[in-house]
């Protein structure tokens, strides 16, 4: 009895001891302690070039950055709790003739939160700069190859690490069924947000036939349209999750308890809010920071004010789909510092992150067929793209192949350097390579223009 008592007491001992070395910010099960992935390559990149050399994460962006776990987005919440599909009555509403008001439905035009979102979506908050944002959607778009590139290899690719961020893909099947339509619906939505004005006078071929718009992310422009329909979307996915509607999952990872409560619905004790607000800044980033600094890497020349003008964009884009601009960081610094913050205290599960990066790395071949050398080759390139910007860490975890040419992808850095000097000090050149970067990115746009009515 005694030696049962000893044990009952070590145990409880054990226990406390645990209790007492987790920190209040790990009050989410998602949350690690901020040094147990310092040695991921990734992290390390950032803290040696990116960050402040007397930089330490601080308390105030942890505390904020796990409240945010509990936080969706308020306004469309309410309308999709009240069964409204918003998206289209939003966009008619606002773009239609105010005279008209009298035709739509006063259950709508009643509604607080209906009437907060055309508010929101009606015209430009008072810090939004058209010519800053114009700035970082030129440099953005500069290279059409390379932001393809990065936005599978990179900026989606080192997501999939992370549970918090794959879970609610893998449960609603995105991204893993029907990987190419997901991927080029995605880059659709990257493309409208920085679609900008021509920089020069446009000529009759297919890819300006189309009328032009006159500012970056106008009212009415498909960035903005594709913005409130992603914001819908976002907020359906989470409402089923929520009650348990999304069930793609099964087979496809283990069926651990985390992943969901004893009904099925989603475990928010373990992961907060499906798409909340502090995964959507990390989505943020990665479409704008880490696109940005894909493109530096890649040879591309980002001037400070290009730099600032991407996130200024992505700053409005995120505001749309219903991120805090409070949450937003500043500059690029903070987004860096914020990253950080973010990557060191998220648990890590590679299995988890594993089928939707194979649906994307066996995209090549599904298209040329299985046994095309082309497919193949292709494969190799992306995936050396990841492990060489992102980290072998991940590569690894993500079981994605190793090539020994994979260092190959870094010969575009002079190739792009060369041009983007040339670019800066010779205007024909900027014409000519304004028109093939036209027409490069009509020609990559070919599932689009087959599929999407905007693009055709």
């Amino acid at each position: 009895m005694d030696s049962i008592n000893i044990t009952d007491k070590q145990t409880a001992d054990t226990l406390n001891h645990q209790q007492s070395s987790i920190k209040p910010y790990q009050r989410h099960g998602r949350t690690t302690a901020i040094d147990d992935h310092s040695d991921l390559q990734v992290l390390k990149r950032i803290k040696r070039y990116l960050l402040p050399k007397d930089f330490v994460i601080s308390q105030d962006l942890l505390n904020e950055i796990v409240a945010g776990y509990d936080i969706g987005d308020p306004v469309a919440d309410a309308l999709a709790t009240d069964g409204i599909r918003f998206a289209k009555p939003l966009q008619q509403f606002i773009i239609s003739d105010s005279s008209n008001s009298n035709k739509f439905d006063a259950n709508l035009t009643n509604n607080s939160a209906f009437n907060a979102l055309a508010e929101q979506f009606s015209h430009h908050p008072d810090w939004f700069d058209p010519k800053l944002a114009q700035i970082g959607a030129v440099a953005y778009r500069r290279y059409p190859l390379m932001l393809i590139w990065l936005l599978r290899n990179v900026a989606l690719m080192a997501g999939y690490s992370i549970p918090a961020l794959s879970l609610p893909l893998i449960q609603t099947g995105a991204l893993m069924h029907d990987a190419l339509p997901r991927l080029m619906r995605t880059y659709a939505y990257i493309l409208a947000v920085s679609e900008h004005p021509p920089l020069h006078k446009p000529n009759t071929s297919a890819h300006n036939q189309r009328q032009s718009i006159e500012q970056v992310l106008a009212i009415g422009s498909e960035g903005w349209r594709q913005s409130i329909k992603v914001r819908q979307i976002h907020t359906l996915v989470r409402q089923n999750l929520l009650k348990g509607k999304g069930n793609a999952a099964k087979g496809v990872i283990p069926n651990a308890d985390q992943h969901h409560n004893p009904d099925g619905s989603w475990n928010t004790d373990y992961w907060g809010l499906p798409i909340n607000q502090t995964d959507m800044i990390a989505t943020h980033l990665q479409f704008s920071l880490l696109i940005m600094r894909g493109l530096r890497l890649l040879g591309a020349r980002i001037s400070t004010e290009e730099a600032a003008g991407i996130l200024h964009l992505w700053n409005l884009a995120s505001y749309w789909m219903g991120v805090d601009l409070d949450r937003l960081p500043k500059d690029e610094t903070a987004c860096w510092e914020w990253l950080y913050t973010y990557l060191s205290i998220q648990q890590l599960d590679f299995k988890m992150g594993q089928p939707l990066a194979k649906a994307l790395h066996d995209l090549p071949r599904q298209l040329m067929g299985e046994d095309n050398r082309r497919g193949r080759f292709v494969e190799m390139v992306n995936a050396s793209v990841t492990r060489t910007l992102v980290g072998d860490d991940i590569g690894d975890g993500l079981d994605l192949p190793k090539s020994k040419i994979r260092f190959g992808v870094l010969s575009s850095v002079p190739l792009l350097f060369a041009l983007d000097t040339a670019r800066q000090h010779n205007q024909t050149i900027a014409e000519k390579l304004e028109a093939f970067r036209a027409k490069r990115q009509d020609n990559m746009n070919w599932w689009l223009k087959k599929n999407d009515e905007y693009y055709k």
